[in-house]
């Protein structure tokens, strides 16, 4: 039997190290073109010039705010017609991504900067490619994981607290996705069963976030990256990335990716959603209620949804329950790495429980 795990080349995180973004981008090439998140665009472009100024030569672009096949064709044309030898995002998920994946599709090397930590995306070998509308369109899966990941916390504690508290949702179906991969046998998003490590950083990613969260949070709304705000930082962006990716995926996202078919719930985050599919897998799962109690209320507790109605979903109706459910569970989707066969009546039924 086959096993593996994949990494990003190199991980950085800590306070102010912006600064050392020009010299660690001048080891890749003279070259770079910036994908800059249309949110912080007019925060962090000064910034950058500044940190790469005598480094490279830099061509920023400001990210269209959707990660779709048209807007990874635009960067990728861009990197080539500059002559880029590696490509930055900066910013969240979305603009991450779109870097990563017209990094590949010009051949360059690939850094990513988060500026929140509101899923595990950055350190990942995935861009999740959505349509115009805001629906998931598929997941592009890449070569290689970033060259770099580079995460300065001080600028990931001025984002409000709530992409935080998503990307703890988005952390904690780490370990149920990837402990109902490890007891299915179902493969990794390399095609093998996971290293033991694997599992091992999925169980510390939740066991992190259950110890950190809450003062995390608090950390956050103070704007200060204190010590608790550092080890989610951690879990959020780096293990749950090691995590997932070489752990395995299944429920929770699986069901993320129904949700997101729904239009109202098109303006909650990554992770909120998840939180709710974490819920839904549970109850999928027949896990023991008091185990089920603990994950709610940990919800709560960092703020994120426990309800259909806290993602906009105030009208939950057979219909939309039913779209949900199909997205979820067709054929050759990650909900059919859960150990026990899941039909979209079984999603229909327990999100039923969660209106």
């Amino acid at each position: 039997m086959i096993i593996g795990a994949r990494f990003p080349g190199r991980y950085l995180q800590g306070p102010g190290i912006i600064a050392r973004l020009g010299p660690e981008l001048a080891g890749f090439g003279d070259r770079a073109v910036i994908v800059l998140d249309r949110g912080v665009h007019d925060l962090l472009a000064g910034p950058l010039r500044e940190a790469c100024a005598g480094h490279l030569a830099i061509e920023l672009i400001r990210h269209g705010g959707e990660c779709s096949k048209e807007e990874i064709a635009s960067v990728a044309a861009s990197a080539r017609a500059a002559g880029a030898r590696v490509v930055l995002g900066v910013g969240g998920g979305k603009a991450l991504d779109t870097a990563k994946a017209a990094a590949h599709e010009a051949g360059a090397a690939c850094v990513v900067m988060p500026t929140i930590a509101a899923s595990d995306a950055p350190c990942s070998a995935l861009a999740v490619v959505y349509k115009p509308d805001g629906s998931v369109d598929h997941d592009y899966f890449l070569p290689r994981n970033p060259d770099l990941v580079i995460v300065d916390t001080e600028i990931v504690a001025r984002a409000p607290a709530r992409f935080l508290a998503a990307g703890i949702g988005d952390a904690l179906a780490t370990y149920y996705e990837a402990e109902a991969c490890r007891r299915s046998g179902a493969l990794n998003c390399l095609g093998v069963r996971g290293v033991p490590l694997a599992y091992e950083i999925a169980r510390l990613c939740r066991d992190t976030v259950f110890e950190f969260g809450v003062a995390a949070l608090a950390e956050c709304d103070a704007k200060v990256p204190g010590p608790a705000f550092e080890r989610i930082i951690e879990a959020n962006i780096l293990l749950s990335g090691l995590g997932f990716e070489s752990g395995g995926v299944a429920g929770a996202h699986a069901i993320h990716h129904g949700l997101s078919e729904l239009e109202e719930v098109h303006h909650h985050l990554h992770g909120e959603k998840v939180a709710i599919g974490v819920l839904a897998e549970l109850k999928l799962q027949g896990v023991p209620e008091d185990e089920y109690r603990r994950v709610r209320d940990f919800c709560t507790a960092v703020r994120l949804p426990t309800r259909l109605r806290d993602i906009g979903i105030t009208d939950a109706t057979e219909a939309k329950l039913r779209i949900v459910a199909e997205r979820a569970c067709r054929p050759g989707e990650i909900m059919h790495n859960e150990e026990m066969p899941v039909t979209a009546e079984m999603v229909v039924r327990v999100l039923r429980e969660l209106v």
